[in-house]
This record gives C-alpha cells, structure tokens and sequence, in this order.
C-alpha cells in the first residue's frame, strides 16, 4: 500500500536539501505531491508537473466543496492547497507521497490520513543556528530575517505534534535519519 511522508520545518532547517535528498534514492518510489496554486508559472514550470495553476475563484470554489487537505492564503489572492483527489490519484497509482509543506499544512495531512502518513520535523539545532544560516544565504533582508525567525518560534512549538522529529545539526547525519525513518516506515 502506498503511503504519504510528510516533511515540514522552519525556513532554513534544511528541508528541502533532504527532501531532494531522499528523493534521488529511488527504493522509496517517492512522488511530490502536486498542489494547487493561483499563482502564474515561473519559468519552464508547466500546468499538471510542479503545480495545478488555477484562478483564485476556482481555488475558493474548491475551499467551499471542502476538496482541500489543506490550504493556505499567502497574500491576497496568493493560494497554495493540497487537493484530496490529487494525493489520492497518485496515492492509487502506487505512489509513495512526499509533501514539503508549513506545519499546520502537514499536521492537517497527518489528521486526514492517520497512519497511513509519516510526520517529521526537521528542526535546527537552535535559533541562533537559524539566524546563522539564514544570514549567510544573504538572500534576504534583515527585516526578513526577524519575521522568519519570529515564525520559526511559532512553528517549533508544533514540533511535539509530528511523529518524528530530526535535528538537523549535521546536514549528512539528519539525511541518513530521516531516510532510515522513511525506509523504516515503508516497510510496516
């Protein structure tokens, strides 16, 4: 039976360095999950691959009929949401769901399939390391910095609520433990 590994984190944990990580090693038969945004495409990404882009009237639509798993407005108008028909299409395909999602996002994924779902938190080794790591990307601005650190707070206290959690002070060692965790998990 196919099964969905959930994968959140604060920005600048090293989320999606594992993820793409565990997504080279092909025994896990790892598929991404393809959310739905109304946002446009940037450069070569294409309707259907790393998004369904749809109008932000057909986004609440959705909200409405109750197809999300979860969803969240960014901005204005700016949707990002996870189709229940897609995780279960590909889930039906023989997939192996991976989701590189916000914590609340994940724990909703997590709710509405059980065990059937792995939830893990990838977490820095502190918030110190954090503005370290964010500071040294020098991709954003000061004022950036102490809103993600600020939320970065907030998101570590749902930490208790996932099934795993990995600390990632050791990008190498937190690969290989959130990879044995997903091994492990595939094989129950």
């Amino acid at each position: 039976m196919s099964k969905l590994i959930i994968l959140a984190a604060p920005s600048g944990s090293g989320k999606s360095t594992i993820v793409n990580y565990l997504m080279q090693n092909e025994n896990l038969n790892l598929h991404f999950s393809i959310s739905c945004t109304t946002r446009q495409p940037r450069g070569t990404e294409q309707d259907g691959v790393e998004y369904n882009f749809i109008t932000p009237d057909a986004f609440r639509q959705h909200i409405a009929d109750g197809d999300f798993i979860e969803y969240e407005e960014v901005y204005a108008d700016k949707f990002y949401g996870t189709l229940r028909s897609q995780v279960d299409s590909q889930l039906d395909a023989g997939q192996n769901v991976i989701f590189d999602v916000d914590v609340k996002g994940a724990l909703n994924i997590k709710k509405a399939y059980g065990s059937r779902a792995l939830a893990v938190f990838i977490q820095p080794p502190s918030i110190d390391e954090l503005r370290r790591r964010l500071e040294s990307r020098g991709t954003d601005s000061a004022s950036d910095i102490e809103l993600r650190l600020s939320k970065a707070e907030y998101e570590l206290s749902f930490a208790p609520q996932f099934d795993e959690v990995v600390i990632n002070d050791n990008l190498q060692v937190a690969q290989i433990e959130t990879e044995t965790l997903i091994e492990d998990f595939l094989d129950e």
